[in-house]
């Protein structure tokens, strides 16, 4: 195991930043942080890994007990917020900011990371502010997002931004190989599919299943000959991503379930059987939302891959000789784009925009689908 800096590949200068600030130079530390990158490139890790460095003795060694209980979400002065929910909502902020102004256990820094700081409320924003504004001696607020502009206003104006790049599809092979002991060969073949997002590559890499999935859905472009087929296309995506959020959490949501249940005392003396049912209610509420999110993430990967297969058709319109996301289906590509113009594609580019946006504004996903396949049908039929 190298030190906590080693997985994050292509982000020379971004580590050289968060190195000079565990080292005090320059007056380079500050207690809030927002790190800000494209979707794979890390900004989690990228925020753990200077969490550890913050916590160690040696600033990040990756081997002591302070990187390895920090690096696994275990050392007592480090919370982790991870959400599975759509949102952030204000209680969870304020008990973050509780947490936040505690001393820390040993003596180091009292460190809080929130990993989807984007999906936090208005009012969750204003309790977060408060916590900025006024912080405890030791106290790092370390905040993840897409962009500094899905983090709202007067909170990103009070944390200093790291900023984080897609890496290249060598250095992602590379983590592959070393990390995983992939093969060169399907190393190479999922960092190019993945277009740089490194969690995309590894499920590539070592699931047969999520190559095959992804082998089908850049498929559809060219088996949307009619409605009924567009249509038909989409209720498949999205049953698919269905099934595959509730098999994502149903262990989970059971074990949630039980423990509730025993909190409450269902079942035994004592128990509030009113009180029980307004929580059990609130814990179903919240498992829903988070198959919401698990299946809008399932649909926004078959968008990322659509996009892929069109902007090669638009590469091979435009610029041939310039190399393929999907190599592997250039026998197919090239022929679907000699089929229609470069317009065209440009249309259906467009069109996966809308069906993206349309997701992210809770628009049915079963609605967005089927307006995203017939447009992309019609985009080819156009002369």
């Amino acid at each position: 195991m190298g030190d906590v800096w080693s997985e994050l590949i292509g982000q020379e200068r971004a580590v050289a930043t968060l190195r000079r600030a565990v080292d005090g130079k320059s007056h380079a530390m500050s207690h809030a942080w927002l790190f800000v990158g494209p979707p794979g490139s890390g900004r989690s890790n990228a925020a753990r890994a200077f969490a550890a460095a913050l916590q160690c003795p040696r600033g990040g060694c990756g081997e002591c007990e302070e990187c390895r209980t920090t690096l696994s979400a275990a050392h007592p002065d480090v919370t982790l917020l991870r959400t599975e929910q759509l949102s952030i909502g204000v209680d969870e902020v304020r008990a973050l900011v509780g947490r936040a102004n505690m001393s820390p256990v040993k003596q180091r820094y009292q460190i809080v990371v929130v990993e989807d700081a984007d999906r936090i409320t208005e009012r969750g924003a204003d309790a977060l502010l408060k916590g900025l504004e006024e912080p405890a001696a030791r106290t790092v607020w370390l905040l993840c997002a897409p962009s500094a502009d899905d983090v709202i206003v007067t909170i990103r104006s009070r944390c200093r931004e790291i900023k984080l790049v897609t890496p290249s599809d060598d250095a992602v092979t590379e983590l592959l190989v070393s990390r995983d002991g992939i093969s060169p060969a399907l190393a190479a073949h999922a960092a190019r599919a993945a277009q740089g997002h490194v969690g995309r590559a590894r499920m590539l890499a070592r699931s047969e299943e999520a190559r095959i999935r992804r082998r089908e859905i850049l498929a559809l472009p060219g088996r949307l000959t009619s409605v009924t087929a567009c249509l038909d296309a989409a209720e498949n995506l999205v049953s698919s991503a269905a099934d595959e959020a509730a098999q994502a959490t149903a262990e989970l949501d059971a074990r949630e379930l039980a423990s509730l249940q025993a909190a409450m005392g269902l079942g035994g003396r004592g128990a509030k059987p009113r009180n029980a049912q307004a929580a059990v209610r609130e814990l179903e509420d919240q498992q829903k939302a988070r198959v919401k999110r698990i299946q809008r993430d399932a649909l926004d990967r078959v968008l990322t891959e659509l996009t892929g297969y069109y902007r090669d058709v638009l590469a091979a319109q435009t610029a041939p000789g310039v190399p393929l996301v999907n190599s592997d289906l250039a026998d197919e590509i090239e022929p679907f784009a000699r089929q229609t113009r470069p317009e065209h594609t440009v249309r259906a580019l467009d069109a996966i925009l809308q069906a993206r946006t349309a997701l992210e504004g809770n628009v049915a996903p079963l609605l967005a689908l089927e307006s995203l396949l017939i447009g992309l049908a019609a985009a080819r039929k156009v002369s």
